[in-house]
């Protein structure tokens, strides 16, 4: 790197500090990276980054449990924290997955990817965001094993699966104001918000998840770090059973699961 390049990526350094960005050094070197030491193209990133666009937007992916995902303003971006639910599901046998509000694809995909013989179906309410998960599925070889199709939760989905999993809208609406602005300004409200108590999704999805399990078949969430007891009432009160809570990487509260009916012979 010439003398040059290194004063415009340490001025990209010092406008991303200036923002607030927590690590303006490393994604400073990401954009740098990305455009290949193009000081125009550095520039322009860096100053959508200042204004808080996400990095995965800048970028084009995330990096979430084993692989890559193309990411784009029509899915949430990828979380280390829901890493947890899909290493949660990986504890238990599946040849079959029902993944609600499926965006990005990245827990349906890494879940299948991790088990060669099982097969899925993932489900969105949003074309756009389908047709992102379209692509990642694509990516990843594995356009013979996961189904893509538009459902509002279950409206479209028949038959019955081992394992259905979703991460739901589960901000509440009077929480949306306090959001980073990563994600409150770029990401899809409708990926992160009920609108209501943060809760509304899971009722849906408890109440129709004993017509789409098979006996013993598993129902897992991903929660905010305050909801545990609340979902827990809600699972259990539509019969799920064997309740477990499933702590993220900081050993937060992030997900719940359930099982319904008998245990599978």
């Amino acid at each position: 790197m010439t003398a040059a390049d290194q004063a415009v990526l340490d001025q990209g350094r010092a406008a991303l500090a200036a923002a607030g960005v927590a690590d303006p050094g490393h994604e400073a070197r990401l954009i740098w990276a990305h455009v290949t030491g193009d000081r125009a193209g550095f520039a322009a990133l860096v100053t959508r980054r200042a204004a808080r666009a996400p990095l995965s937007h800048l970028l084009g992916y995330r990096d979430f449990y084993d692989h890559r995902f193309i990411v784009t303003p029509d899915v949430l971006d990828p979380r280390p924290d829901t890493e947890s639910i899909v290493a949660a599901a990986l504890e238990w046998p599946f040849a079959s997955v029902l993944d609600l509000g499926t965006g990005s694809g990245c827990i349906l995909l890494s879940l299948l990817a991790a088990r060669p013989q099982a097969t899925g179906l993932g489900v969105d309410i949003s074309a756009a965001a389908l047709g992102v998960a379209a692509r990642n599925r694509r990516a990843l070889g594995l356009d013979a094993r996961a189904t893509l199709a538009r459902s509002d939760w279950f409206a479209a989905v028949s038959g019955r699966f081992d394992l259905i999993i979703a991460n739901p809208p589960y901000i509440a609406a009077d929480e949306m104001a306090a959001l980073q602005p990563e994600v409150r300004l770029f990401e899809p409200h409708l990926a992160l918000t009920d609108a209501a108590d943060g809760l509304s999704c899971y009722r849906i999805i408890a109440a129709g998840a004993a017509a789409h399990l098979v006996p013993g078949g598993r129902l897992i969430v991903e929660i905010g770090a305050t909801q545990a007891a609340a979902v827990s009432a809600i699972f259990t009160a539509a019969g799920l059973r064997d309740l477990r809570v499933i702590p993220d990487l900081d050993g937060r509260d992030r997900g719940i699961a359930g099982q319904w009916g008998a245990a599978a012979s």
